[in-house]
């Protein structure tokens, strides 16, 4: 009865691609998914499969929170999966393969193997694993099975799998590329491996690509002195007109870096979507940065690398083409990262992420919600790594953009905290102040509203010295800005103490001295606003928060306090106030704990009708689960 259980579950996975439609040549790809393992973080989850996805191959974002997709411990042996390299299939599946290795366990001693994984929709996977050297006796020396990848043989109409070995039996100890044809299922080698490649100094990390007729091989290799030392290294390149070889290496190195002490491994080369250009991707795994170069021939590639921008740490991880359709279904599963439409439902506004501290902006007929986004439930602090952006013309209807801004962006701010910004635009460019707890106020600048935005001055633009009255050290955080009605631009921002200051017209620079504005109980988070020519000076007020307000005819005051028009936010210690008038209605924006998971360090913005009585003093803001009404929409 067991065995033939066994083998109808070896039938459903050989078949389950057969159900599934192959790629058409006319179908368009949209965008790029990126396999890797992480180089940051606890260590036991680094050696994991992780996935991230782009629409330009160049800003890439991690799906599901940058946590593993597929715990390694249950498709691996040694509970460590490296080296991850995905390939479109041509069956309408697609195939993984990555090395079996955990490092932080185990050291660089010998892994037992290979790890692969098989997919109809990139969503659901099976596995096995291959352990070299039981699985074929005649391996019972390997010691090393490095960075497999797999590519179809179009010849022998099979799925090949090369790899890089290191065997010690018998005094030997080298690095030879070995490869094998998968059996049908993906699930095993069909015959025992053959030799594939052997370079003159050895080989690691090897990527095979097809074009014009020629297979090109890259891969990391070295240099030598006549007495067997090294000396140089780098990327490299071999090629054949079969992808089975001969090869025929040209010494030649062909990154960046190959004259340098900076090291780079892990090459992996796709071509980009509706283009002739190539992309010559490499691991710089000393120094933590992912760089590429580009070429339109796969001889000759440009001097100058590039950087991506991402919000994750890869190690050696490898890219393949996806379609709009693909992108959403990975997103669906993981968590929208790109460009999407959704609806909402009443409060909170946001459901899929945990978003605090709004900040908003009316662009014609469009307002725009820029939020810090907060990790998922469970957490002890704050952990916000970057800031999330959304845009409606109806308050029901939504669109969630990518991130536009990471907290990486400003290299000063060592505290890793993204904490809450305000976006302004001026002169034709948008200028987004942001907190970063204790490291001081930064600004980043970009020419569209949706970004991405970089650090404007490379340094913060206030830090605690500016805040006199103050002596903690998360004083200077909750930029807000007004640009006064003679054009003069203001930042308010301060935690128990409130300050302001005038801006220079380039909005990088302070005008002037700082100066205290008193208002009681002032908390944090304060926000200006004008209605009837007069300043409303909205704030964080006590502990735990409540929104209060006050009024006067003069930005720096003096303020008559108006009273509480919000008390505290449900499940949070905290809140931050945002007030607009959008479409003739003034909207009163801040946030709560009110997911299922929700925490005062796992928050949600929410959107409730303001209003003003004919004293011009703001009504009571009760909180509800309806908020916002749909307003109208243009057609």
């Amino acid at each position: 009865m067991k065995k033939h259980f066994l083998v109808a579950i070896a039938l459903c996975m050989a078949t389950v691609c057969l159900q599934a439609k192959p790629k058409e040549k006319s179908e368009k790809f949209a965008g790029y998914l990126f396999a890797y393992f992480e180089g940051g973080g606890e260590g036991k989850l680094q050696e994991q499969l992780r996935f991230a996805i782009s629409e330009d191959a160049q800003n890439w974002y991690a799906l599901n929170e940058n946590r593993p997709i597929i715990g390694s411990d249950s498709i691996s042996t040694s509970g460590g999966i490296r080296d991850p390299h995905i390939l479109r299939g041509e069956d309408g599946c697609y195939y993984i393969v990555a090395t079996d290795m955990n490092t932080v366990k185990n050291g660089w001693k010998e892994n037992p193997g290979i790890v692969l994984l098989k997919s109809n929709d990139l969503v659901n996977w099976t596995h096995s694993k291959i352990v070299l050297g039981k699985d074929w006796p005649a391996f019972s020396d390997a010691y090393w099975v490095w960075a497999p990848q797999t590519i179809y043989d179009q010849k022998a109409k099979k799925y090949m799998i090369y790899f890089t070995l290191q065997r010690t039996g018998d005094g030997r100890k080298s690095l030879i590329t070995y490869y094998a044809y998968s059996n049908k299922d993906f699930t095993a080698f069909e015959s025992e491996p053959k030799p594939l490649f052997s370079a003159k100094y050895g080989s690691i990390d090897n990527d095979i690509i097809y074009r014009d007729g020629k297979y090109h091989l890259f891969y990391k290799g070295n240099t030598k002195d006549e007495n067997g030392k090294e000396f140089k290294n780098g990327i490299q390149q071999a090629t054949s007109k079969s992808v089975k070889g001969p090869w025929k290496e040209d010494f030649k190195y062909l990154d960046a870096y190959a004259d340098s002490r900076t090291g780079v491994e892990g090459s992996g080369v796709f071509k980009l979507n509706d283009s002739d250009e190539y992309i010559l991707m490499y691991d710089l795994y000393g120094s933590g940065r992912y760089e590429f170069q580009r070429s339109k021939d796969l001889t000759t590639f440009t001097e100058k690398p590039e950087s991506f921008r991402k919000d994750f740490f890869p190690r050696h991880g490898t890219v393949c083409s996806v379609t709009a359709e693909e992108l959403d279904r990975l997103q669906q599963k993981w968590g929208y990262v790109l460009t999407h439409q959704f609806e909402t439902n009443g409060n909170p506004l946001f459901k899929d992420k945990h978003t605090a501290d709004p900040d908003v902006l009316v662009e014609n007929d469009t307002l725009w919600v820029f939020a810090g986004h907060d990790a998922k439930g469970g957490q002890s602090g704050y952990v916000m790594k970057d800031w999330l952006l959304y845009s409606t013309t109806d308050m029901k209807h939504w669109t969630e953009h990518p991130s536009p801004l990471r907290i990486e962006e400003f290299a000063w701010a060592k505290s890793k905290q993204a904490y809450a910004g305000h976006v302004a635009k001026r002169n034709g460019k948008f200028y987004w102040y942001v907190s970063t707890n204790w490291c001081g106020i930064g600004v980043a600048v970009a020419d569209k509203i949706t970004g991405p935005y970089r650090d404007a001055l490379g340094k913060p633009l206030l830090t605690n010295e500016n805040c006199f009255a103050s002596s903690h050290n998360w004083a200077c955080i909750d930029p807000a800005i007004l640009i006064d009605d003679d054009n003069t631009p203001y930042i308010i921002w301060g935690n128990r103490h409130c300050y302001y200051a005038k801006l220079k017209d380039n909005m990088t620079e302070i005008d002037g001295d700082v100066h205290q504005i008193d208002v009681p109980e002032f908390t944090e988070a304060p926000w200006v606003h004008k209605y009837n020519g007069k300043y409303y000076l909205t704030y964080a007020s006590q502990w735990p928060e409540k929104i209060a307000y006050a009024v006067s005819d003069h930005i720096g005051g003096p303020y008559t306090y108006m009273g509480i028009i919000s008390e505290i936010a449900g499940n949070s210690n905290t809140t931050h106030p945002a007030i607009v008038e959008y479409k003739n209605q003034w909207i009163f924006f801040s946030h709560n704990g009110g997911l299922s998971d929700g925490t005062s360090y796992s928050r949600s913005i929410i959107a409730e009708p303001m209003h003003y009585d004919n004293e011009g003093k703001i009504r009571f803001i009760p909180p509800t689960a309806e908020g916002v009404k749909a307003m109208e929409r243009k057609k």
